[in-house]
């Protein structure tokens, strides 16, 4: 009988690593094996065309003491970082507050208001935003009504920035409807008892809904911030692949698409690259260090348990 089961454990295992083969396959040769690849390069001269030649740190020192386009880029994205991201997850909360109380046809609405996520990291999508906020678009059309002339929001550097950062909050669709399922878990008993005492419904925001909300708020506030980092299209687009005007939308990303495959330096932008993740990875474990003051789970402990 021990035989037999160890035999079907066995084949248990075995059935185990075939499922998990293609993610192993996937994992080693399309997501390590890269990044292992990007790591060497960025300690190399590498022009697409030419052996890579070894340098050592000269690339990670070239970009802290000279590269002023290095710094002015990494100040741009986080300042789209600071402004979008708390914008973003203010406004899907609120949407996903107001889908739910119940009304009717919630999944029409729910699937709606998710469509700009799925659009809107697109080229088309940018296009079509670069078209309303230019000079003569829709929405300079729109404050022509009431007498109002407005700029060329994506001609002007001080207001191209804003105008992006609105597009990033049209995209609110995923972080609403995760906010909507954790809402979903509130205990509806927690708002009566709170009535009863007399709490109003600012009261039972902070003291209810934000506390038992706080670890799907951490989850999206994460994953804003990677994303956020990771601003490529509405910069390349709008901006007109380069950054303009004037370098108001020289995003990171963007940045290092440029070093990499308009000046062929994928050394360079492989330690731009490298830059990135740490810092990126930085951002996330400081949320989470920080996370163990704000985030409550449903037992009533914090994260530390």
């Amino acid at each position: 009988m021990s035989s037999l089961r160890k035999s079907a454990l066995s084949r248990q295992n075995r059935t185990a690593y075939l499922f998990l083969l293609p993610w192993l396959i996937g994992f080693f040769c399309l997501t390590l094996g890269p990044m292992l690849g990007s790591l060497y390069l960025s300690f190399t001269k590498f022009n697409l065309l030419n052996s890579p030649r070894w340098l050592g740190l000269d690339n990670y020192v070239q970009i802290f003491k000279e590269d002023d386009s290095f710094l002015h880029s990494m100040g741009l994205t986080f300042q789209y970082a600071l402004l979008s991201v708390p914008l973003r997850l203010i406004f899907a909360l609120m949407v996903a507050m107001a889908l739910n109380k119940g009304i009717r046809a919630l999944g029409v609405y729910r699937t709606v208001y998710y469509i700009p996520s799925l659009l809107g990291g697109s080229v088309a999508i940018a296009i079509v935003w670069r078209k309303i906020f230019d000079g003569d678009g829709l929405f300079n059309q729109f404050l022509n009504l009431f007498g109002i002339e407005g700029p060329a929001w994506v001609a002007h550097p001080d207001y191209i920035l804003s105008t992006i950062i609105t597009l990033s909050v049209w995209q609110f669709g995923s972080a609403m409807v995760i906010f909507l399922a954790g809402l979903k878990q509130v205990p509806a008993d927690l708002y009566e008892a709170s009535q009863v005492d007399g709490a109003g419904k600012i009261r039972q925001f902070f003291q209810i809904t934000l506390p038992l909300l706080s670890p799907v708020i951490f989850f999206n506030l994460v994953m804003s911030i990677i994303n956020s980092f990771q601003v490529f299209t509405p910069g390349y687009v709008i901006g007109d692949g380069r950054g303009g005007p004037v370098n108001s939308t020289l995003f990171y990303t963007l940045y290092l698409y440029l070093k990499g495959f308009a000046f062929f330096d994928m050394g360079y932008a492989s330690a731009l690259a490298w830059i990135m993740v740490v810092v990126i990875g930085v951002l996330t474990a400081v949320v989470f260090l920080t996370s163990k003051y704000w985030v409550f789970y449903g037992d009533g402990k914090d994260e530390r348990g």
